[in-house]
């Protein structure tokens, strides 16, 4: 008699949890306000100050957190990855983005923005190993390239400087998300931004005490209220769910969320700093958000 040895059927890979998309979107939503915001705060803060007191407040603010859970310390080997993470979104992505205020309003470094997808995939493969599939990679390019399009056409005056920066700080952000991600697997989103903001505090916390007397103007409502969105919501809350949602969904595919950031972005520009609005915007962040749909579903 003989035995017939039947093959498994190939299992598919399944979709990122509804919880992932959820999270990255409240994510995206709370980190579209943090340019807007930046640019109230700079009314009384220089870009060093600003950057300083906000990543102290947070840092003070998630070590108190950590104290009352009694939240277990990072092991040895995670040192590296939350220095990066600390560099990439606690200092240098709110560090170059200040500067590039000073350069080009808020509307036009949102749009910047739109590449940051491109950037989170690609540290994604280079440092958590994932290995999305060349149509997600044609997808993703797409949409970063209509919004860098988009961004030529009209989203205010440009600046070589400005544009620099926050071309800077979006590479140093994408190696903060994907660093985070591969953190949040295993210690939980908010524990990795909790540590990388009170890994940063023997910093943070003596240099913003020192500047905080040097600010160019009145610490007036607006000013204080940017502050406050910056250190609790940009530099925190927002982490919470974006770190949860890379972890879960995975880098490159949840990160395409970001290309719906700069036109929100731009549209609380306007409605907070009065700053126009492109005609082509909708038209423009439908076709984003048909490409980031498109990567997702098939990375």
């Amino acid at each position: 008699m003989t035995t017939r040895i039947l093959a498994a059927p190939a299992q598919a890979r399944p979709a990122p949890p509804a919880g992932a998309l959820r999270d990255g979107l409240v994510g995206v939503a709370i980190f579209s306000g943090t340019l807007a915001a930046t640019r109230l705060a700079l009314e009384a803060f220089e870009p060093v100050a600003l950057t300083l007191t906000r990543a102290a407040l947070a840092g003070l603010a998630a070590g108190a957190v950590l104290m009352v859970l009694r939240q277990p310390v990072p092991r040895r080997s995670d040192l590296a990855a939350l220095a990066a993470v600390s560099f990439g979104v606690v200092l240098g992505f709110p560090l170059f983005t200040a500067f590039a205020l000073g350069q080009i309003g808020a509307g036009r470094a949102s749009v910047f923005v739109g590449l940051l997808p491109l950037a989170t995939s690609l540290f994604g493969a280079l440092r958590a190993g994932e290995r999305p599939s060349r149509a997600f990679w044609l997808l993703s390019g797409l949409g970063s390239a209509v919004t860098v399009a988009f961004a030529a056409r009209g989203a205010g005056p440009g600046s070589l400087v400005g544009d620099g920066l926050m071309l800077a700080a979006i590479l140093v952000c994408g190696l903060g998300y994907a660093e985070g991600a591969r953190l949040a697997r295993r210690l939980g989103g908010w524990q990795v931004v909790a540590w990388a903001t009170v890994l940063a505090l023997p910093a943070t916390l003596p240099a913003a005490l020192w500047l905080l007397p040097a600010h160019p103007g009145p610490m007036t409502p607006s000013a204080l209220a940017g502050l406050a969105y910056v250190s609790a919501l940009s530099a925190l809350v927002g982490f919470v769910f974006w770190y949860r949602a890379l972890a879960r969904g995975g880098i490159a595919v949840t990160g395409q969320l970001q290309l719906l950031q700069p036109f929100m972005g731009i549209g609380i520009a306007a409605l907070v700093l009065g700053e126009a609005i492109d005609p082509a915007m909708p038209l423009v962040a439908a076709t984003v958000a048909a490409c980031a749909a498109g990567a997702r579903r098939l990375a």
